[in-house]
Order: C-alpha cells, then sequence, then structure tokens
C-alpha cells in the first residue's frame, strides 16, 4: 500500500476550478486502479502552514545551541512543532500530487510556503562534500496546473514559473519521477474552455493509471 499526499493550493472549490476539477479526476481514477492507497488531502489555503520568519529561525537557532525544545516561547514551539509535522507528513509518504493554477506567472504563496515547510536539511536534503544531495530518491511526483494562457510551450513558455520551480525543487530533493498534465489557455480562448478542460481530464485520467 502507498501514502499519496493530494496537495491542492486553489481557495476555489472543484467546480469552480479547472485544476481541482481536473485533479478530482486524476484521484478518482488512481483510486479505481489502487484501491489499497491511502490518498491524504491537504488544503493549502485550509492548513496550517507556518512562513518562515523571525521566530522560526530564531527558534531552530536556539535549538541548534542546545535548547530543550519546551524553553522556546509557545509561539516559537507551535510554529517550529508544525514545521516539523510538515515534514515528517512529507517524509511518510510515497507519492505526491501538486494542483495548483498559475498567478502572475507563479503559483500560489501558500505553495511556496509549504515548500519551504518541507525543504529542510538533514530531512528531505543533507550536505555532502560534494554538494547537496537530495534523499527522497523513491518518490513519485505529478503535477496538475492550469492557466488562462499557454504557458508550457509557445511564445510564454520562458515566463513560466510555477511548473519549473516545481520541478526544480523535487530535482534537487532527488525525486526522481516528475509528470505533468496542463489545462490551458482558457482565458487565451474562452470559446473552447470547456474542451480544453474535457481534453485535460482525459490526460489526466489516463496518467493516473500508471502513477
Amino acid at each position: 500500500m502507498n501514502k499519496v499526499l493530494y496537495i491542492t493550493a486553489n481557495p476555489s472549490d472543484d467546480e469552480n476550478s479547472y485544476s481541482l476539477s481536473v485533479g478530482k479526476a486524476f484521484v478518482e481514477a488512481y483510486r479505481e486502479a489502487n484501491p489499497n492507497d491511502e490518498i491524504v488531502h491537504i488544503d493549502l489555503f485550509q492548513a496550517d502552514i507556518p512562513l518562515l520568519d523571525g521566530e522560526v529561525f530564531g527558534a531552530r537557532s536556539k535549538l541548534h545551541a542546545g535548547n530543550a525544545f519546551d524553553q522556546l516561547s509557545p509561539v516559537e514551539q507551535a510554529k517550529v512543532g508544525r514545521l516539523d509535522e510538515l515534514v515528517e507528513q512529507f517524509l511518510g509518504a510515497d507519492k505526491y500530487i501538486f494542483v495548483n493554477p498559475v498567478w502572475n506567472f507563479s503559483y500560489p504563496p501558500v505553495l511556496k510556503a509549504y515548500i519551504d515547510a518541507v525543504f529542510v536539511a538533514g530531512k528531505t536534503f543533507r550536505y555532502t562534500s560534494d554538494g547537496p544531495v537530495g534523499l527522497l530518491t523513491k518518490k513519485k511526483a505529478f503535477q496538475i496546473q492550469a492557466s488562462g494562457s499557454v504557458l508550457s510551450e509557445g511564445v510564454y513558455a520562458d515566463f513560466e514559473m510555477a511548473h519549473r520551480h516545481l520541478e526544480a525543487v523535487l530535482k534537487f530533493l532527488g525525486v526522481p519521477s516528475f509528470e505533468a498534465v496542463y489545462v490551458e489557455g482558457m482565458a487565451a480562448q474562452s470559446d473552447k474552455a470547456q474542451e480544453i478542460k474535457a481534453n485535460a481530464i482525459a490526460k489526466a485520467r489516463e496518467a493516473a493509471l500508471s502513477f
């Protein structure tokens, strides 16, 4: 049995979001093909995702200096404790499904905050004399990304920073398999929006069978 994290970064719902509706189709197809796997949904707009701020860095410095966890302030304990929960949950999963829209050529800030939460030296990567080495070498990842313009190719491809950043992050962390389905061009071709979504759903369902 595999554990799958279904990580969504969209404040909308399945009915009103292209990325979430395609993500829902992916998960449904995956469940049918893998009925014994556990899928855990993390809605980043509803979850507690602490930002890396002065209190977090200060708390980590205190812990590194030998202070006990209970010597931290209540706020420091809450933030560091929650960040530890997030990275342990991430480590405990076998597969990751990321679902996001593109906002101004990147993804919503809450997804970056989540990436920061799980990007931890000694946990998801480690430093060596030859440079950093990713530790997630037995994981798989998939992304479903929606954008009003076509960003995966063509004249605006160089502006796309969401998929490319996530791809770089996962590669750094050692994840060997990362694929994506794009739902894109709905604003540029509004008359074809439903067709675009239907095609993306078909691709997502097919991809889920081999994920």
